[in-house]
């Protein structure tokens, strides 16, 4: 059996979120794929009863960068202080 190379970085409810922190990260040279449930996203938009959760994959040798950097983002530091 091949080794996982991804690493769970967060789960969040909602697309928006989740495409929003992907860029973010994506400018700071940090891979992510999105994975989220079909009906949550293509058929209702919605969050309720988890339909709408998004979990962010990282690569596991850039998942300690990510932790740390989207711990200062929901802290609300100031960029010079996350990087």
């Amino acid at each position: 059996m091949s080794e996982l190379k991804w690493d769970l970085l967060d789960e969040v409810a909602g697309r928006l979120d989740a495409e929003a922190i992907k860029s973010l990260l994506e400018a700071e040279g940090i891979r992510v794929e999105l994975i989220q449930e079909a009906i949550g996203h293509l058929i209702y938009p919605v969050t309720v009863n988890g339909l709408g959760r998004v979990q962010l994959f990282v690569p596991k040798e850039q998942v300690e960068e990510a932790k740390a950097w989207l711990k200062a983002y929901r802290e609300g530091l100031p960029d010079e202080e996350i990087n």
